[in-house]
């Protein structure tokens, strides 16, 4: 096989349990996103922009609707001879199997697949975060700089600092300290969860770390503070535009609201940087005599009756006569029937908002129905609250 210089493995395995009922039955990559995306639609769209055509996607948790939507990765243009995206589900078979037990134990149950390709450099990337960039950028940053590995890194607020990697570096951006989510910060400084490391460098200290029975098998906690404690050499690469982690229920609102803004936080009208996603196939969306909407995208296959204002709606979504959808994330197949009213909440895939029901408030926090949920009429699901069909019968 033809070896390649760079390769992406791309971490899509984690449960993201801090997005509650939305990852109850699919991984967090997999989310809708934004009308007609999903979460893993950005890295892999960055993979293909920046002319990364080989990328291992590692997948563990619940990851039969993200194997399904990534398929032979045509979408992304990287259904390719000699490349292409490849789901690298953990090997469990045999007395040797095991689950992932961290990102670097993932990376190094896949260094076979890594080795076919020969390749100098391995981009490592998340499959969680929003955001448009050059990953060739930061090589060629990387090989200036002759490092051993290189961590894209952007400022956060201070009150935020403790929930991320956090880096301390000198004037030539070499980093000299690292920090896992430290609870008094030196700097806000985070690592935004994207490392190129060396290929050679790599398989050293993933096999040393796979060897030592003490290790968290982690990138964060383990092999970046031993690269570090080594002397080598670390530096970290500032990126400037929009990056959101969309691990919360209301970083991913937040993430919605961003595209509405004006001008967009992150412009998914960019034709010289697209993000590219499987196509719904649906037909064009329509407004009825006496539907509205304002300030607002709406994605192919919707019709609109009642009145929507400040929100994104997928793909087949119906908003029937005299319903209102305001400030909120509408997903793919969902109904909001006569009267209802949707206020700052995320509705779930294939959901039926039911008659004269009303879902979340003015105000507070971010309330979210899940899949295939069928609220009854004249059902409230109140600010902050997540329900489905479970919680509903339970009379949660």
């Amino acid at each position: 096989m033809r070896s390649k210089r760079v390769i992406a493995m791309l971490l899509a395995g984690g449960q993201g349990s801090r997005l509650g009922l939305l990852t109850r039955v699919m991984a967090k990559p997999a989310v809708p996103f934004g009308g007609r995306y999903r979460i893993i639609d950005f890295p892999l769209s960055n993979c293909s922009n920046s002319g990364i055509d080989t990328v291992g996607v590692l997948t563990q948790y619940q990851p039969l609707e993200l194997n399904s939507y990534i398929g032979s990765g045509a979408s992304w243009d990287l259904d390719l001879n000699g490349g292409g995206v490849y789901v690298l589900p953990p090997y469990v078979q045999g007395s040797e199997g095991r689950w992932y037990s961290g990102t670097a134990n993932a990376i190094y149950q896949n260094l076979s697949f890594i080795e076919q390709y020969d390749p100098e450099y391995v981009l490592i990337l998340s499959g969680d975060h929003i955001y448009k960039m050059d990953y060739s950028a930061m090589l060629d940053a990387h090989i200036e700089k002759n490092a051993n590995i290189t961590i894209a890194v952007r400022p956060v607020p201070w009150a935020e600092a403790p929930s991320f990697g956090i880096m301390n570096t000198d004037s030539e951006s070499r980093i000299l300290e690292f920090e896992e989510k430290p609870k008094q910060p030196k700097s806000n400084l985070a690592s935004m969860g994207v490392y190129i490391f060396t290929f050679s460098q790599l398989k050293k200290y993933l096999t040393e770390d796979n060897a030592d029975p003490n290790s968290k098998n982690d990138f964060g906690k383990n092999i970046i503070p031993k690269m570090l404690s080594d002397g080598k050499r670390l530096y970290a690469y500032a990126f400037e535009g929009y990056w959101k982690d969309v691990g919360t229920i209301s970083s991913l609102w937040e993430a919605h609201m961003d595209l509405l803004k004006n001008p967009p936080e992150v412009d998914l009208n960019d034709r010289r940087w697209p993000v590219y996603a499987k196509s719904p196939i649906m037909p064009p969306h329509y407004i009825g005599p006496e539907g509205r909407v304002e300030n607002s995208m709406i994605t192919e296959g919707c019709e609109i009756y009642g009145s929507v204002s400040g929100s994104v709606l997928s793909a087949g979504v119906i908003v029937e006569e005299g319903a209102v959808v305001e400030d909120s994330a509408v997903m793919p197949g969902c109904v909001i029937k006569k009267g209802a009213r949707v206020k700052r909440a995320i509705i779930a895939e294939q959901t039926v908002i039911g008659e004269g029901c009303q879902v979340g408030e003015d105000e507070g926090d971010i309330a979210l129905v899940g899949q295939d949920t069928r609220l009854p009429a004249g059902y409230k699901v109140p600010a902050g609250a997540q329900v489905n069909n479970e919680t509903i019968q339970e009379g949660k």
